[in-house]
């Protein structure tokens, strides 16, 4: 088991380098093959109020005449120690962990994002407990119930819940129960957990239902196949045959056999979520890191959208490192692998 986690350890860093390298790679080395020059490379930082000269000093200043290898060598040790922009008129410190520096805002990203990491976890974390619960439910009572009325039902409204897009689904929410029956709140704000966890659950209680309804579909439609399929092994029967409860059979046999599909999309889908309910925060006007990205990818804030795509990348490796660990929880034949 030691073993196991150590190599899973291993290559969780060599994947985060593998993400750094093509990260710099997507900002750095694509515009360069697109036909960028070091000048309109720095141009980005500066903004466009700056003349020719200034641009064509603050190349030089930011390194973006030096080999590539050398840049991807600042750029990494600026994650991991922090880095010093001299971009001509001075000199900008940006703290480890520097994920870059935005010169329209004058600010490292970093901080900003901490800010509204909060933002992300709480409406990731919320809706994930909700389509769990309620897709994993769902699909072992429709396997159960196989081609009975609730089967039925609860499958045309999982496919319902998988085809209707987030911004949909949201937008017909904040009609019915915000604007129209005025139950929830219409979005925008947000209270912090430790300053009042009742408004905080109340603030997010809407996009957490949204959020977790598009997902909780597709969890019950992978967990009804996945217990049809398990609940037809041998062992099940051989579980029933020794005179085991329902209960048992149920949970620790033939749910246990069928969740390891279920880790696997949980850990991609949870990582990508706390790297930026993209849509969802949008719709809700949520403070979070994917209005965050969005707001930069308007404004043209490159660092602030690397950013934000090494956070998402990080978040992505490090559910997919904990979904690793719970394989060998759940099944103990893949400590060997």
């Amino acid at each position: 088991m030691v073993t196991y986690i150590i190599r899973r350890l291993i290559w969780s860093v060599v994947m985060l380098s593998i993400v750094s390298i093509i990260t710099f790679a997507i900002f750095f080395l694509v515009p360069r093959l697109a036909g960028a020059t070091s000048e309109d490379m720095a141009a980005r930082y500066v903004g466009r109020t700056a003349s020719a000269e200034q641009v064509k000093v603050a190349a030089e200043k930011l390194g973006f005449n030096d080999p590539l290898i050398v840049q991807y060598g600042r750029f990494a040790k600026g994650i991991v120690a922090g880095a010093d922009y001299d971009y001509g008129p001075g000199v900008e410190r940006c703290p480890a962990p520097c994920f870059g520096y935005s010169f329209l805002t004058r600010l490292p990203v970093w901080p900003d994002l901490l800010d509204r990491l909060p933002v992300t976890i709480s409406l990731a974390l919320g809706a994930a407990v909700i389509w769990v619960i309620a897709g994993v439910a769902t699909g072992v009572l429709s396997a159960l119930k196989r081609g009975s009325f609730f089967d039925r039902a609860a499958m045309s409204i999982a496919l319902a819940g998988v085809s209707m897009p987030i911004f949909f689904t949201g937008m017909v929410s904040l009609v019915l129960f915000s604007y129209g029956l005025k139950i929830t709140v219409a979005g925008g704000t947000y209270t912090p957990f430790l300053t009042n966890p009742a408004t905080w659950a109340y603030d997010l209680l809407l996009p957490w239902i949204t959020l977790a309804f598009l997902y909780a579909a597709g969890y019950a439609r992978l967990t009804r196949a996945g217990m049809l399929e398990t609940m037809n092994e041998d062992y099940i029967r051989t579980a029933r045959a020794k005179g085991l409860r329902e209960r048992t059979v149920v949970v620790k046999h033939g749910l246990r056999g069928a969740l390891t599909p279920i880790l696997t999309i949980f850990g991609l889908d949870l990582g990508l979520l706390l790297g930026g309910a993209v849509l969802t925060e949008s719709t809700y006007s949520l403070p979070g890191i994917g209005k965050y990205a969005i707001d930069a990818i308007g404004r043209q804030d490159l660092p602030q959208v690397m950013g934000v795509t090494l956070v998402a990348a990080f978040f992505v490796v490090v559910a997919n490192l904990v979904v690793d660990l719970l394989y060998a929880v759940v099944d103990p034949r893949v400590r060997l692998v």
